[in-house]
C-alpha cells in the first residue's frame, strides 16, 4: 500500500521532471540567457511561489539542467566505451569520440549550455565539476590502460612547457607520463572544437561527409595523445 510519504515523493519527482522538460523547452526557443522560472511556471500552469519550493532561483534551475546535460553525456559515452569492449586503447577512444558527437547531435541546445558561451551573471557551483568531468575521466582511463598494455608514444615537450605538463598529471594522473596529460588535454579541447564547429555551422559549405570526417579526426586525435591502432 502506498504512504503519504511515498506519493508525496514520487509528486515532486514528477513535477521536478516537468519543470526541467520545460525549461529544456524554453532553452531551445529563446536559449540559457532568457531562462525564467516565471515563465516556466506559467507554461507548467503554476503560480510562482509554488515553483520556487523546487528551485529557488533561476541559477540553481541552471544547475540542474546543467548536471543533467553533463550526466547524459557521461553516461553516453561510458556506454558507448561499455560496448567497445575488449577493443584496444585507439579502438575506445574513437568509440568514446563519436559517442560525444552523436549525443551533442541529438541534444544541440543542451550541449550548447554545457560548452557554449556563458550564460551571463550565472556561476557554476562545484556541485557541476564531478558530471563534467566524466568524459574526460574516461578518456583519461583509455590512455592509462594503453600505458599499462604496451606504453604510448610520447611527444617530446618544449622546456617551457615542462612544468606545467608536470603540474597537470600530478593533479589528474600522477600514473601516466606529463607528455601523455599535455596531448590528451589538447586532444580533449580539439574533441569538442569538432563537435562545436560541426553543431554550430562552421563546417558547413567546407565538410560534406561529416561522419566519416569525424571519425579520421578523431583517429588523428588518438595518435596525437600515443593510442596506437595496430
Amino acid at each position: 500500500m502506498n504512504t503519504p510519504r511515498g506519493a508525496r515523493a514520487r509528486a515532486r519527482i514528477e513535477v521536478t521532471a516537468a519543470i526541467k522538460d520545460e525549461a529544456r523547452r524554453q532553452l531551445a526557443a529563446e536559449g540559457a540567457a532568457k531562462l525564467s522560472l516565471r515563465a516556466v511556471a506559467r507554461e507548467l500552469g503554476m503560480v510562482s511561489s509554488a515553483l520556487y519550493r523546487y528551485f529557488p532561483s533561476r541559477d540553481e534551475l541552471l544547475t540542474a539542467l546543467i548536471i543533467d546535460a553533463y550526466d547524459s553525456l557521461g553516461a553516453a559515452a561510458e556506454a558507448a566505451d561499455a560496448k567497445a569492449g575488449g577493443a584496444i586503447p585507439a579502438g575506445r577512444w574513437v568509440a568514446v569520440c563519436e559517442a560525444v558527437r552523436g549525443w551533442a547531435l541529438a541534444h544541440p541546445h543542451e550541449y550548447a549550455l554545457i560548452y557554449g558561451s556563458p550564460v551571463p551573471g550565472y556561476s557554476a557551483p562545484e556541485t557541476t565539476i564531478p558530471p563534467a568531468a566524466r568524459v574526460g575521466l574516461l578518456l583519461i582511463d583509455i590512455v592509462r590502460d594503453a600505458y599499462r598494455r604496451n606504453g604510448v608514444a610520447r611527444t617530446p615537450l618544449p622546456a617551457e612547457l615542462k612544468p606545467e605538463a608536470q603540474r597537470m598529471a600530478a593533479a589528474l594522473a600522477p600514473d601516466l607520463p606529463p607528455e601523455a596529460i599535455a596531448s590528451m588535454i589538447a586532444a580533449w579541447a580539439q574533441l569538442y572544437g569538432l563537435v562545436g564547429f560541426e553543431l554550430f555551422g562552421q563546417f558547413n559549405k567546407v565538410v560534406e561527409d561529416r561522419e566519416a570526417f569525424f571519425r579520421h579526426a578523431a583517429s588523428r586525435l588518438a595518435h596525437e595523445v600515443g593510442l596506437v591502432f595496430s
